[in-house]
């Protein structure tokens, strides 16, 4: 006799799964990307009050922290990620407006919206950190 149980899968089993399908990438990199910008913006609004607050205060932002590689790269790690989450979210109103909501338009809807990300956040890497 079958069950038609659930099984419970392991997180290997998952991504193994998952890792196949352009859809499946794009909805996890999609959420990561919220994440990540989410969890950056307090940075970046600290950056650009001080920035803001005096004419030294500007000095400091642009020789110190910016002067600074690794602060370089955690700019381009936030601006890289609001540019996955900006594109995921269009295609995602998109599918909301009635479009791409099969499974194969959906698929080459995710693969376009990955390939768009990566091209952006390439110039995005070479705009911000040389």
């Amino acid at each position: 006799m079958k069950s038609n149980r659930p099984v419970n899968l392991s997180m290997g089993q998952v991504l193994a799964v998952n890792l196949r399908s352009p859809v499946a990438i794009a909805s996890i990199l999609h959420r990561l990307s919220g994440v990540i910008v989410f969890l950056l913006v307090p940075v970046l609004l600290w950056i650009l009050d001080k920035s803001l607050s005096s004419p030294e205060g500007f000095t400091y932002v642009k020789e110190q922290i910016f002067g600074n590689f690794l602060v370089r790269f955690i700019v381009w790690v936030f601006v890289a990620g609001l540019i996955y989450h900006f594109i995921g979210g269009i295609k995602h109103l998109l599918a909301d407006l009635g479009f791409n909501e099969e499974l194969q338009s959906g698929r080459v809807a995710a693969t376009i919206s990955l390939v768009l990300s990566v091209v952006a956040i390439i110039a995005a890497f070479i705009w911000i950190v040389f």
